[in-house]
């Protein structure tokens, strides 16, 4: 018997609903890489070039789908994740070089980020930021280490979504919509220091290390068959879209409400400060919620990425669904993070050099990386029938060849 076009709306409605809730390290991933440094940045780069750079977020995009789908597609073939592999084919030794220096940069840019949420919380209350590193440290912990993996996740995905508030804050701005059309589909890239430096900040923040090792480890703990790689490339593309989307819409609100007022804009607080008197109480307060929601989703993403690449170097038992007496090393190592970042910040290490100092280092490590990841994916003995697609090889190259550059022009910046 021949199903009715209702029976068939009913169940592509209920294939999609299952389609969205198995939506999640991608969705993570991508809402992660818009931490408050990233939003800072993006914020940046519409204060000092306008509408000119829109075409950056677009960019990015696939360049983030590739690298990331590939790391995915890498773990979910071998069940490992990525300081496994290199342990198996690379040896320890190299292994535990990559995670110092991943542990390291990941640990100042926590520093950078909780110091971004307690000057939100200073401005709004009057209250010095210091008072406020404990109760977030604290509360973060308590999320993760005594919660299971699925509900963990559950809050990741609201908050990851949550940072939509700043596609309402680029309509409030009430931004030039011919000049926005301009700088999306018309590229141009002034061979001005002010426009290469923020193009080079913008895409050295999106193309950050720990994306990378995260992913691996969330389909790990997703324990996704190959059968189920659709499923994941559907995931990681929604996520890396929605991430660039993000960031097209803050460069946007940045841009109309920042541009040509000669505010400079280095920090949180620069930012926060600037908008208040020129865009209003509603665009600081979504900016100030923006920055608050996506620090307590990007911080246990560091901390945990850091306690997952530890912990699979030394092959200590690691995962969110393990009780904290189950995977001691993975829990002290996650707590160590935190505990370090706040330390970082009541130090005269201010967040703006820890950020840079973590810049530089993801700037040695990542090109790195995104060769190793296009040597494995594309390695038959390793993928079999799974390796990388044209498209993601041409992309992820494409990455490794402009984190390469940008790796070389910092360099030549610090030295000269």
């Amino acid at each position: 018997m021949r199903k009715s076009l209702k029976d068939k709306i009913k169940e592509d409605i209920k294939k999609n609903r299952e389609r969205i809730k198995k939506l999640g390290p991608g969705i993570i991933t991508g809402g992660a890489g818009d931490d408050p440094a990233g939003i800072v940045t993006c914020t940046v780069v519409g204060a000092t070039t306008g509408f000119s750079l829109l075409w950056l977020a677009f960019l990015s995009a696939p360049m983030m789908v590739a690298v990331q789908d590939s790391v995915s597609r890498i773990a979910i073939v071998t069940g490992k994740s990525l300081p496994e592999i290199t342990n198996s084919f690379y040896g320890k030794p190299f292994t535990i070089f990559i995670v110092l220096i991943l542990s390291v940069a990941n640990i100042l840019t926590i520093g950078a980020d909780l110091n971004a949420i307690a000057v939100i919380f200073k401005i709004t209350t009057n209250i010095d930021s210091v008072y406020f590193l404990i109760p977030i440290t604290a509360l973060i912990a308590y999320l993760v280490m005594f919660g299971k993996y699925k509900n963990v996740k559950k809050i990741f995905v609201v908050l990851s979504l949550s940072l939509s508030i700043y596609i309402l804050s680029a309509f409030l701005a009430k931004p030039d919509f011919e000049k926005v059309l301009l700088g999306t589909f018309i590229p141009s890239l002034p061979l001005h220091s002010l426009f290469l430096v923020a193009a080079l900040g913008y895409l050295g923040t999106k193309m950050s290390p720990y994306l990378l090792f995260w992913q691996a480890s969330e389909e790990k703990e997703e324990h996704r068959t190959v059968m189920q790689a659709k499923e994941a490339e559907l995931d990681t593309t929604v996520g890396m879209i929605y991430s660039s989307v993000l960031d097209y819409f803050i460069i946007v609100a940045a841009a109309a409400t920042i541009y040509g007022t000669g505010n400079d804009i280095k920090t949180v607080e620069d930012a926060a400060t600037a908008l208040k008197p020129i865009a209003g109480e509603y665009a600081f307060l979504i900016f100030s919620i923006g920055i608050i929601i996506s620090g307590f989703l990007a911080i246990p993403v560091l901390a945990g990425t850091t306690a997952y690449a530890i912990a699979d170097t030394f092959g200590w038992r690691e995962g969110m669904d393990y009780k904290v007496s189950d995977a001691k090393g993975f829990y002290t190592v996650f707590i160590g993070a935190l505990i370090i970042g706040d330390i970082i910040d009541l130090s005269p290490i201010s967040a703006v050099d820890a950020l840079y100092y973590s810049q530089v280092l993801d700037g040695v490590l990542l090109p790195l990386l995104i060769g190793l990841v296009l040597l494995i994916s594309n390695d038959k003995n390793i993928m079999g029938k799974y390796t990388n697609s044209r498209f993601n090889n041409i992309f992820a190259s494409a990455t490794m060849i402009i984190t390469s550059l940008l790796s070389i022009v910092m360099f030549s910046r610090i030295l000269f």
